[in-house]
């Protein structure tokens, strides 16, 4: 499909609309998933581990969707999503370091939201909807030290629309990749966010992901390894999907890595539609995770919808559009970390070739 022809497509205007002429989509935008109008995002970060917990905001509502691909997720209020069931929007999502712990950050932002009366208005009162996923980041200083109610409560004070702060903060504050071969050869890794204009429709679709993963990470342009497990000796990498096609095993410590993100775009969308955008956004974790969507990984990803713009829009473009917004979150995840203790980082590698 030429540049043009896949604009059109993303745009979905009738025959009768004048479309005037359209650049390519131009990814990697500054900003990342705050270019989308209608979201806000804020970190929680406790760096006595570190640990920390990511609040996207959504005041004026967004519709959702979700799709879990991991065998070991660790979520609240999915079912909600289900496109069957009754709750059309969802005010605030949660990305949480902390295992299970770290679900209670959900707490601190359904407070948060209660006191701004924002939420499912059931007669009088107003109910806060809150979906929510954690990644495991335990094995990294005293695991008692997580995101608590409090933390999500904060992340909230902070949420702005000013360009997100990446690397080692939020929810990315203690990920890490590269474990397959366990954490002396793995590497420091963090959150990251990007965003695609599509030309001039008005139409942005943005990402936003801790990444956490067993896997390496690949650049698809090139399909080099960019950050994962190191050799022993520091010089270059493992490769760790050609050692398990040579026979190594998977670790066997499951529910300890797992990617979380959210996708989100300006157009509207119902819940079955952006059910398959979030389906679709995992093809960006698939294009730059290897492996991913592991035994040992929840894997999850939402999609929002704000609705700010009247644009009509082709859902699938929209999800094809998400999956690179969500392949370029994933590479400024690990590009923009910064090392810690016995965890170099992709910029420190750098300095030493």
């Amino acid at each position: 499909m030429k540049r043009r022809d896949f604009s059109r497509a993303v745009a979905g205007f009738t025959a009768a609309t004048a479309l005037p002429a359209m650049r390519a989509a131009d990814a990697d935008e500054p900003g990342g998933i705050t270019n989308v109008q209608g979201v806000k995002v804020g970190h929680f970060t406790d760096s006595r581990r570190p640990t920390g917990c990511t609040v996207l905001l959504f005041e004026k509502g967004a519709t959702a969707g979700v799709d879990v691909r991991g065998s070991a997720p660790g979520t609240r209020e999915t079912d909600l999503l289900n496109p069957i069931n009754s709750v059309q929007q969802v005010q605030a999502i949660v990305l949480a370091g902390g295992s299970a712990f770290g679900l209670d950050a959900a707490s601190g932002v359904v407070r948060y939201l209660d006191e701004h009366r924002l939420g499912y208005a059931v007669g009088d009162i107003v109910v806060p909807i809150v979906p929510a996923a954690i990644l495991y980041d335990l094995q990294l200083g005293d695991p008692r030290i997580r995101p608590t109610a409090e933390s999500g409560y904060k992340a909230c004070q902070a949420a702005t629309t000013e360009p997100v702060v990446e690397g080692n903060v939020g929810a990315g504050a203690g990920a890490t990749i590269g474990k397959l071969f366990g954490p002396k050869q793995a590497m420091k890794s963090g959150l990251g966010s990007a965003s695609v204009r599509v030309g001039n429709t008005g139409i942005v679709v943005g990402a936003i992901v801790a990444v956490n993963a067993v896997g390496d990470i690949v650049d698809p342009k090139t399909g080099k390894i960019v950050a994962g497990a190191r050799q022993p000796d520091g010089s270059g990498f493992m490769d760790s999907m050609a050692r398990i096609r040579e026979g190594y095993g998977v670790r066997a410590d499951a529910g300890a890595n797992t990617t979380i993100g959210v996708v989100a775009t300006n157009v509207a969308l119902d819940k079955v539609q952006a059910t398959k955008v979030a389906q679709m956004a995992h093809d960006g974790l698939a294009r730059t995770i290897y492996p991913v969507h592991t035994p040992s990984d929840g894997d999850t990803i939402f999609a929002v919808a704000t609705g700010a713009i009247a644009a009509r829009a082709n859902h699938g473009s929209i999800g094809a559009l998400a999956a690179e917004a969500m392949a370029q979150a994933v590479l400024r995840a690990v590009m923009k970390a910064r090392a810690i203790a016995g965890l170099p980082s992709y910029s420190e590698i750098q300095l030493r070739r």
